[in-house]
């Protein structure tokens, strides 16, 4: 069972699937994130200087240099999601590498994010056309992903951004295949190693060939 419960919620109301499971992370994985971040911080007054792959203690208000704290960054955050649809477009390559997994693959996207966002972003997700499966968590993503997986010892690909997210993942379904992908690989510099066994790649033309084999279609 999921640790966060309103996840383990949402996951009940997924159809019974047995095809092989494909999980994916949402920002930078599906949807743009840290390219339009900075210029929806730039238009409240903001900026963000990339000098850690962190929010907090790189983002600076504008006018004084001031470096924002966490509670600030939330609400910042918080802002982003609820207007996401006027920043957030597609990452390169992942609508089709999805259109063309899709029909011999379960596809459910589970994203980091306050539940409170989830009908905003199901609603962007939809008119970008894109209506796979959406699980919000706020907890760790692997105990929802071996709930997702069920008892049937089918295939598992999980892609994210986030190192400690694939170890999650790795910890909570251990033949899980484990794909490391950002939207901005620039950004890899930043990023402790990603944990042993995980699939680094570079784009989605490069992920797609590879998750298929690993899900055997």
């Amino acid at each position: 069972m999921s640790d966060d419960p309103e996840t383990a919620r949402q996951i009940e109301e997924l159809a019974a699937d047995d095809r092989p499971l494909l999980v994916l992370d949402v920002d930078d994985v599906v949807l743009e994130f840290i390219r339009p971040f900075p210029h929806f911080l730039k238009s409240r007054g903001f900026g963000l200087t990339l000098a850690s792959f962190r929010l907090t203690g790189n983002i600076a208000e504008t006018a004084s240099g001031r470096l924002i704290e966490q509670e600030e960054v939330t609400v910042l955050l918080g802002e982003f999601f609820d207007a996401q649809a006027d920043w957030q477009s597609i990452t390169d390559g992942a609508a089709e590498a999805l259109g063309t997994l899709g029909g011999r693959a379960e596809i459910v996207l589970l994203t980091a994010m306050p539940h409170r966002h989830r009908a905003v972003r199901r609603s962007h997700l939809d008119a970008l056309g894109l209506p796979y499966p959406l699980l919000t968590t706020e907890m760790a993503k692997g105990p929802a992903v071996a709930k997702l997986r069920g008892k049937k010892g089918r295939p598992v690909v999980f892609v994210d951004d986030q190192p400690s997210n694939l170890a999650s993942v790795k910890s909570s379904v251990a033949d899980a295949h484990l794909f490391h992908l950002m939207a901005d690989n620039s950004l890899r510099a930043f990023l402790p190693p990603t944990p042993d066994g995980v699939i680094v790649v570079d784009n989605w033309h490069d992920a797609a060939p590879k998750i298929a084999a690993a899900l055997g279609l």
